[in-house]
């Protein structure tokens, strides 16, 4: 029997394990302070090479303390647990140019230590054995955290009434900063209405104003049209009267030309007659 600075256990060691010390000591990390069944239930799912010598090494530390402490196995647990250094072998090979490479080949030395628990924790363990196999879950008043439940009702409803007052009070905010929100919304479109009622009015009256503008340069057309048919129907009498008297002045002319030209033949004649 061995004795640790804490209390005293049984222990068993495994020497000249051919692994580092390192890779052991991955594993034991796991099982530290479990209990036996749970550490042999870790190592039987671990899915390292150091599982299985370290598994070995708990059976003997295990079957050490029932042996020797008359102490079953579901009243231990792993108390210690470490992996030390051991000799390195050393090993060559060959390689380039006639020089030699070394192998390092490492080992260790697992020891494993268990003990009992304490009477409280053993205490525990029954109980949540008992529980266990009756299948059942142990009381609020069982556990030693029961109280009056008149006092834990009350207590869990008036938590239950301040979220329901807080979650209120947020509903009511959030209602508040919407209709805001709302209103304003209308705000600036009534706004935008009246600019865009205003503006069209403005066009329409712009629109008319161009259009008595457009009537008015029109009418002024018209009438200086009317204006300008009338004096051309006024000339109309004159230009006749004149092209009639041009005519008639015509006329004489050619019959006073007429006139002369009959007086010259008869003067032919006569002179004719005479010789």
């Amino acid at each position: 029997m061995a004795t640790t600075a804490t209390r005293p256990g049984t222990r068993a060691q495994t020497r000249f394990v051919r692994m580092s010390a390192t890779k052991a000591r991955v594993v034991l990390n796991l099982i530290r302070g479990k209990q036996v069944g749970e550490a042999a239930e870790i190592l039987a799912f671990t899915q390292r090479l150091a599982s299985e010598p370290i598994e070995k090494c708990l059976r003997s530390a295990v079957a050490n303390a029932e042996h020797n402490e008359d102490i079953a196995a579901d009243e231990l647990f792993i108390s210690a647990c470490f992996a030390d250094e051991g000799p390195t072998l050393k090993r060559f090979r060959p390689r380039a140019r006639g020089r030699a490479g070394r192998i390092h080949k490492q080992t260790c030395h697992i020891t494993i230590e268990v003990s009992r628990l304490t009477e409280d924790e053993l205490d525990e363990l029954r109980r949540r054995s008992e529980l266990k196999a009756e299948g059942g879950r142990p009381s609020r008043r069982a556990r030693g955290d029961g109280g009056d439940r008149a006092r834990r009702v009350a207590k869990s409803r008036a938590a239950a009434e301040q979220v329901d007052a807080e979650e209120t009070d947020e509903v009511t905010e959030t209602e508040d900063v919407t209709a805001d929100a709302v209103e304003a919304a209308q705000t600036a479109e009534a706004a935008e209405t009246e600019t865009a009622e205003a503006a069209e009015t403005e066009d329409t009256e712009t629109g008319t104003a161009e259009a008595a503008e457009t009537e008015t340069a029109e009418a002024a057309e018209t009438e200086d049209i009317e204006t300008e048919t009338a004096e051309t129907e006024d000339d109309e009498p004159e230009a006749g009267a004149t092209n009639r008297t041009e005519a008639d002045n015509a006329a004489t002319t050619e019959e006073g030309a007429a006139d002369e030209v009959a007086t010259d033949e008869g003067s032919g004649d006569d002179a004719g007659a005479k010789q």
